[in-house]
């Protein structure tokens, strides 16, 4: 027997139409309301918008009717409710609702319109008086209004907020950063920031974004300088922590050629940072005076070591020991468990502060190198003992850096310590694409497009290079075969640099027999010379002043490494190598007039060296086999000679080089 049905609940297609011709009636008033001349109507047209934007999501998704609403809204109406509410004066509490109410919908509707609209003039414009309203909203009206229960008036702080969000939304525009850039007076934003630490966001967008497209960046320059000198002094008698928080992320990004030069609020931040890390800060706050710290070093290299690593005051335990050893205990504690987070949400803000700490290591240990290399004792930055205990702690830390890039470089890409790319792991092809079978990694960031990776081989590098420590060397031998393969990768546009770096840690690394044997079973010759190569043909005509002083510098660098090699080569030039001297050959070494002439001959004189090197250790039958190729370094090296001229530094040992080159010519 069939069960009889039970009947849901019934549905009255009469009643959902009857609904939606109601609301097309409501949304068709609002119209008349926002289009007619009366501010008053206007007013309750705008209030009645928002009500049924916040209580219809259909409508909400509804992006013509959405932009149907947005088109009959004047601007110069918006503009009028701003400026009236914003009226120090003014003690109407209907000024304070306007207020509330335009802040409130213009909120709406940039959460509401297309990402492309928030650039348009109707937005942009009203930046303006937001600004301006920002700076009323402090008042004697404020507990009153706090207390009020009408849903369309906000508290203070509410309001506040909607403010810094919708300027934060159109900031992110380019027409939006270069309408917040022409405000005059940005001081209402900047006395925000203590309250509100993302109104600074907003000038962080604004001013990275205006980077991109200003053509007046002495003007830009000035307002950033102005702005950051307000928040500082916004900022004073606070612990400043979001403060630097927002330095260290904004002067990182920054164009450099854009930030003030030598700006006075430069020495209150430093200021801040001491205060900081002598009040036994919590997490968040090392991570703000990590990050600000290499931020400044970074972007004001001439002036901020000055004042982060030196003392007017002669204290027992001096700053810069106390900032250096924080940040040394900070990365040892961290390095060990940083590999098993490498995909957890936590990963990104760990791995930059860690970063800053190495960046900051860095120029500090350079800091340091050039203060012991001035006679005067008044350059030193710390007693005899801490710079002992500093020099212990720092390879300590070194050693900690070596143990965790092997370990990550492993897991990475090369399934086993040492393997040389033959003989890694087979690849495998997934829709992600080709990767090696053992190998896993960072989803985000692999080990060579890490900037933790590049900011820890940097500090080593340097510290492998200035410290003689032989056992540290040792064990950063066992990173040859990484270091080779962040150089070949580096070749790639999109990729980290990874060169210069890596040069600084083979100097150090191949004074050790180990480190050379290391280096070119990993093919670090052919690698080397290759890179050298580009840079002597690195133009249409292979002329060095074509390229970046960086290109040059590293030229010399390659070669002060492949003439350590060399010349401690005990069974003598092998004849790969000579695959050098026929490039050498071809090179077209005309030079002209640059802005680092004397670094392109430094170079030019570099190759000829080893090009000597490498043909005095030569073979006779090998020499007798490059016979022609010799005739032509001959005729290079007289060219050179002639281009340096008679009163150059370099003219004794590019007499050196003639005489080489003539003795390796004769025929034996």
């Amino acid at each position: 027997m069939e069960q009889p049905t039970t009947a849901g609940p019934a549905t009255n297609p009469a009643s959902g139409e009857a609904s939606a011709s109601s609301e097309a009636t409501t949304i068709e008033n609002i119209h008349q309301l926002l289009r007619t001349k009366d501010d008053t109507k206007r007013f309750v047209g705008l209030a009645l918008l928002k009500s049924v934007l916040d209580n219809s999501p259909r409508l909400r998704q509804d992006q013509q009717v959405v932009q149907a609403l947005w088109a009959s809204i004047s601007a110069r109406f918006l503009d009028r409710l701003l400026k009236t509410g914003s009226k120090p004066s003014s003690s109407n509490q209907t000024s304070k609702d306007m207020l509330d109410l335009v802040v409130s919908v213009l909120h709406t509707f940039v959460a509401l319109l297309p990402e492309e609209s928030r650039g348009d003039a109707k937005l942009t414009g009203r930046i303006p008086g937001l600004v301006n309203a920002l700076l009323y909203r402090y008042g004697p009206w404020l507990p009153v209004l706090d207390m009020l229960s009408d849903p369309f008036v906000l508290s203070y702080d509410e309001t506040t907020i909607l403010i810094v969000q919708v300027l934060h939304s159109v900031a992110s525009t380019k027409n939006g950063a270069h309408a917040v850039v022409q405000v005059e007076d940005l001081s209402p934003l900047t006395e925000t920031a203590p309250a509100h630490p993302e109104a600074m966001d907003v000038l962080r967008f604004a001013w990275l974004n205006s980077m991109t497209v200003v053509d007046d960046k002495r003007a830009l320059s000035a307002k950033i300088n102005e702005a950051i000198q307000s928040l500082v002094s916004s900022f004073t008698g606070t612990d400043a922590v979001t403060l630097l928080e927002f330095l260290g992320a904004f002067l990182r990004q920054a164009d450099a050629t854009i930030l003030p030069s030598d700006p006075k609020w430069l020495t209150t931040v430093t200021t801040f940072i001491k205060k900081l890390v002598t009040s036994r800060p919590a997490p968040q706050a090392r991570s703000a005076y990590t990050n600000a710290s290499a931020a400044l070093l970074q972007a004001y290299p001439s002036s901020a070591p000055k004042l982060l690593f030196t003392d007017d005051k002669k204290d027992e335990t001096p700053f810069a020991y106390l900032l250096i050893n924080l940040m040394l205990i900070d990365i040892r504690s961290s390095a060990p468990t940083l590999l098993e987070k490498l995909n957890t949400p936590e990963y990104p803000q760990t791995s930059r502060r860690l970063a800053s700490a190495f960046d900051v290591i860095c120029i500090f240990i350079g800091h340091l190198v050039q203060s012991l290399e001035d006679d005067s004792l008044e350059t030193f930055i710390m007693s005899p003992d801490s710079l002992l205990k500093l020099r212990k702690g720092i390879s300590e830390t070194m050693s900690v850096a070596i143990e965790y890039l092997r370990d990550r470089w492993d897991a990475s890409v090369a399934g086993a310590m040492g393997l040389h790319p033959d003989a890694r792991a087979s690849t495998a092809a997934t829709s992600t694409g080709t990767h090696y079978t053992l190998a896993w990694d960072s989803v985000a960031d692999t080990a060579d497009d890490d900037p933790f990776i590049l900011s820890a081989v940097r500090a080593l590098s340097l510290w492998l290079r200035e410290d003689e420590n032989d056992q540290l060397r040792k064990e950063a031998t066992g990173l040859i075969d990484m270091f080779m393969d962040l150089y070949r990768a580096s070749n790639e546009t999109d990729k980290l640099d990874f060169r210069s770096p890596v040069l600084v840690a083979l100097e150090g690394l191949v004074t050790l027999e180990r480190g050379r044997e290391i280096l070119l079973r990993h093919d670090g010759w052919q690698i080397l010379t290759k890179d050298l190569t580009s840079i002597l043909q690195g133009s249409p005509r292979g002329e060095t002043h074509h390229l970046g002083l960086a290109d040059v510098s590293r030229g010399t660098e390659i070669v002060r490494i492949l003439l350590q090699v060399a010349e401690q080569e005990t069974g003598g030039t092998e004849e790969a190598w000579m695959d050098f001297i026929t490039t050498v050959a071809s090179w077209d070494a005309s030079s002209s007039a640059s802005a680092w002439q004397d670094e392109q001959h430094q170079l030019q004189v570099a190759v000829l060296q080893l090009c000597c090197t490498l043909l005095a250790d030569a073979s006779e039958g090998m020499r007798a086999r490059y016979r022609h190729s010799i005739g032509a370094i001959n005729g290079i090296a007289a060219q050179v000679s002639d281009n340096i001229g008679s009163e150059s530094h370099f003219q004794e040992e590019m007499e050196d080089v003639l005489e080489t080159l003539r003795r390796v010519d004769r025929p034996g």
